[in-house]
Parts: structure tokens; sequence; C-alpha cells
């Protein structure tokens, strides 16, 4: 799945309107070298960890209590090589959308989580 997620705290780390992330399992996924873990908050009070780049600052992955236990991570989609596929069928947190942002007709949009 690809979706779009526009809380205050995807807006702030994205340093954008949104952030777009690509939903894999995390058994299919290998990580090579090391990631920085920044712990932020939630509109429910679990913790959300952003994991990014320490070299660059590149943000690369969100990671859930909940996502842990479905066995799913966040990819941030600009990270990866090829994004000519992805395109967000889900958008969440609207509620709190940029007024200019316009939503795909049909796309399933989900005022919070």
């Amino acid at each position: 799945m690809v979706a779009t997620c526009h809380c205050k705290h995807c807006q702030r780390q994205a340093g954008s309107a949104f952030s777009v992330i690509a939903v894999v399992p995390q058994s299919g996924l290998t990580i090579e070298g090391k990631l920085t873990r920044f712990a932020d908050g939630s509109a429910s009070g679990n913790p959300v960890y952003r994991k990014f780049c320490g070299s660059c600052g590149s943000p690369v992955f969100t990671e859930t209590p909940s996502a842990d236990t479905q066995g799913i991570i966040f990819i941030k989609a600009g990270t990866l090589d090829d994004v000519t596929d992805l395109v967000p069928t889900a958008h969440y947190w609207t509620s709190s959308a940029q007024d200019w942002v316009v939503h795909p007709d049909g796309a399933a949009l989900f005022p919070e989580q």
C-alpha cells in the first residue's frame, strides 16, 4: 500500500504538506547501514519512531508499536530509486491537511488514522 499522512508530525518531519509512505512487510526488508532513531509523539500518545540517515539527514522509515505487531514498516517513498508505480490510494489525517491540497477522485480519505 502507498499512502500519504497529513498529520502535523509528518508535516514537520517531511518539511512539506504531507509524507508519502509505502507500507511493506518487515520480513521482506533488509537494512544495511546504521540509522539514527528519533522518538516522536502521536495523537494516540503512542510513540512513533522515525529513523533517518545520520549522515545526510534523509528520513528513511517510520515504525510504530502497532505496525510492529502487524509485521509491517513504513518506508519514506522519496528514498526509493524507482517511484514511477507508487500512487497513494489512501490519505490519512486529512483533517490536518493543508487547505490547498487536492485529493484524487476515488481516493480513500481518513480524517484521522
